[in-house]
């Protein structure tokens, strides 16, 4: 594909000509930390943090600054003294695709970061004070979900609650001092009765998950709400071809076979002792009835909606970024 502007609204860069965006950045994550943020089977180094995280902490530097400029100017103008508002990261990709382990990275990375014109104090002095919160919370409890028959569609948008998310992150972009959010538990795959997550007053917000990009939806009466990513200040979609993805689930599967799934409390623990063959036979089944065309149905249709895209080869190692023009 060619560097630089391609047709459409986005520009292009090669990986190598991305990564020399950065090349003087300091490095503020070393391996054990890295170790600790990737996902299960994920095989992010520390040279794709180098070559393709930093560019893109570099870039968001320039959109947080930037943003506290236009607030500014905006204050200014319309004669006022408001606080600023946090700033709003939304994550999106498929199952297994790597997003969880890049919004764990920006995390990091920004709150590594020098403070890019304001923080709320509450982070390490003269940084930026990042939240990272998943949209896996909004899911509905097994039990709604089994009541309106949804279990086997799980991750898809109407197996959220999404008059909650949206009223999550609208409260988030009001200022509000504290926000809290349902916690998830991937383990007994369910909702955690009665535990919450609390948000205060972050600098920098990111919310990772599969549909964060969804355009909002049409009304009966053929009119439109709001949608959660109206309220993003830039978005990140990770990319990679379907028949990859699909290769990635079944590698995570796999080892999940022999991690999480056998401990006892585990949901998924009659899965822990089947055959490698029926292992990867149930895998396979699971992405081309669940996963496969989650993606290709309400996934995939809003990566247009970033404002990045990273797209992945099929060895996980990203090969180019598209920046959407200004």
């Amino acid at each position: 594909m060619a560097n630089g502007q391609v047709g459409g609204p986005y520009i292009e860069r090669r990986r190598a000509d991305w990564a020399e965006l950065a090349a003087t950045a300091p490095m503020t994550l070393d391996g054990a930390t890295l170790e600790r943020l990737r996902g299960l089977s994920d095989p992010t180094s520390l040279t794709d943090v180098r070559e393709v995280y930093l560019p893109l902490t570099g870039l968001l530097h320039r959109y947080v600054r930037h943003t506290g400029e236009l607030h500014a100017a905006t204050d200014a103008f319309l004669q006022l003294s408001s606080t600023r508002t946090p700033f709003v990261i939304g994550v999106a990709g498929s199952v297994a695709v790597g997003k969880s382990t890049t919004a764990r990275l920006l995390r990091e990375l920004l709150a590594a970061s020098p403070d890019v014109g304001w923080h709320s104090g509450t982070g390490r002095p003269g940084h930026p004070k990042v939240e990272l919160v998943t949209t896996d919370g909004f899911l509905y409890p097994n039990a709604e979900l089994e009541r309106r028959g949804l279990m086997h569609r799980k991750g898809f948008p109407e197996s959220y609650d999404r008059r909650a998310l949206l009223r999550f992150v609208m409260d988030i972009k009001s200022g509000a001092e504290e926000v809290s959010a349902p916690v998830y538990s991937h383990l007994v795959y369910d909702i955690v009765p009665g535990e919450r997550v609390i948000v205060r007053r972050p600098d920098i917000l990111i919310v990772e998950g599969l549909n964060v990009l969804q355009p909002a939806r049409v009304r009966a009466d053929g009119t439109t709400g709001l949608a959660v990513s109206d309220f993003f200040d830039f978005s990140v979609y990770v990319d990679a071809d379907p028949v990859d993805i699909r290769s990635w689930y079944v590698t995570r599967f796999l080892s999940l076979r022999e991690t999480a799934f056998r401990d006892p409390r585990s949901y998924f623990a009659r899965f822990a002792d089947l055959t490698i063959d029926q292992a990867v036979a149930r895998a396979e089944s699971l992405w081309d009835t669940i996963n496969g065309p989650n993606l290709a149905a309400n996934i995939l249709p809003t990566r247009g909606r970033a404002t990045t895209i990273l797209r992945k080869g099929s060895d996980h190692r990203v090969e180019w970024v598209r920046i959407r023009k200004v």
